[in-house]
């Protein structure tokens, strides 16, 4: 997959795994657990941007940035499906609302790969 589509589709998945943990905290229960969560090459796009995705881009000047944004996001979401499964979905609530470290991990991440792909677009990179 290009590396365009990789971002496209990391977006993509962390947007269906906020609506993962929603349910996770509205019924206690995941098919993942904390730990797993927690790490940040175990999804599709961390397992690309740590083992799979050209070396050439790890030198790009987004990279570095996505890789600590994208390990904080999994580990703010992993703390969070842990406070649901533990079944205290007031503060799990608490923690992915508006304005909070999620939230902003979140929107942050995004905003930065898409910036990544602007950057790449107008260095030539498809």
């Amino acid at each position: 997959m290009a590396i365009m589509d990789e971002i496209d589709a990391a977006v993509s998945a962390h947007g269906k795994w906020k609506h993962k943990l929603r349910i996770a905290i509205d019924t206690g229960e995941c098919e993942s657990t904390p730990a797993r969560v927690k790490l940040d090459n175990n999804c599709s796009f961390g397992k690309w941007l740590h083992y799979r995705m050209d070396e050439q881009y790890k030198e790009t000047p987004h990279y570095d940035e996505i890789v600590t944004l994208h390990a904080a996001f999994h580990r703010e979401a992993g703390t969070i499906l842990e406070i649901a499964l533990n079944g205290d979905k007031e503060t799990a609530n608490q923690r992915m609302k508006m304005g909070s470290d999620f939230s902003v991990l979140s929107a942050n991440l995004t905003a930065k790969m898409r910036e990544w792909q602007h950057w790449l677009q107008k260095n030539g990179v498809n």
